[in-house]
């Protein structure tokens, strides 16, 4: 059996929708979306839009923010399965995300333990939500990526490590660079394809769990 890691992504993977994005449509001025643009055409970092975007909330909505996103956050069909197959195994799993410690954690808080949880921080000590960043780039990465994917992915691997990267979007990308297999849906699927990555797409858990089995001829 290969020694096999599995590093997931959270908004959009894990949660069937973005919860950065509804937390803003919901309680965020309109300004917002101008910033969200420079992000997805690479104007600006992710960093520096992430950080900009919770500066226009007020630290008073931590807690309705918090409930907003524990009714909305819908996870994808599966994901307790999923976790308890890759435990039966012994097969780590990452969760990488670039959302807040604030609000991903109460999410995920039933459905662990994992191996551990890598996302961004947050503070409440002032009048706007200020953004921290206990996970960014390494020397190999200049891409301000907030919660840096590929980084975490070098710090953790061993050099015989199958590393399986599971995400949906852009930013889940270049962790997928890394990977030995991708498991995509949404725009990673695209961007797979466009790199001639190693991938499968996935819409439900079930399937990941499946494709798992099949790693490597692993035979489970």
């Amino acid at each position: 059996m290969p020694n096999i890691a599995v590093f997931c992504d959270f908004d959009g993977t894990i949660t069937e929708k973005d919860n950065i994005i509804n937390i803003m449509k919901e309680f965020a001025p309109p300004e917002w979306e101008e910033i969200k643009n420079k992000i997805l055409s690479q104007q600006i970092s992710i960093q520096e839009g992430v950080g900009k975007m919770f500066s226009l909330l007020p630290c008073s909505l931590k807690e309705d923010i918090i409930k907003f996103t524990l009714d909305n956050g819908k996870i994808r069909t599966g994901f307790q399965e999923f976790v308890d197959y890759l435990k039966k195994e012994n097969i780590p799993l990452y969760i990488v995300s670039g959302g807040i410690d604030f609000f991903v954690q109460p999410v995920l808080e039933k459905y662990g333990p994992f191996e551990a949880v890598y996302c961004n921080g947050s503070d409440f000590s002032g009048e706007t939500i200020k953004i921290l960043w206990p996970h960014s780039c390494d020397d190999e990465c200049e891409n301000s990526c907030g919660c840096c994917k590929p980084s975490i992915m070098r710090k953790l691997e061993a050099g015989d490590t199958y590393k399986i990267v599971i995400g949906d979007s852009v930013t889940d990308l270049e962790a997928a660079k890394q990977a030995d297999l991708v498991i995509a849906r949404d725009l990673l699927i695209e961007k797979s394809k466009e790199m001639n990555l190693n991938y499968h797409e996935f819409e439900t858990f079930y399937e990941c769990i499946d494709i798992l089995k099949n790693v490597n001829g692993v035979s489970l």
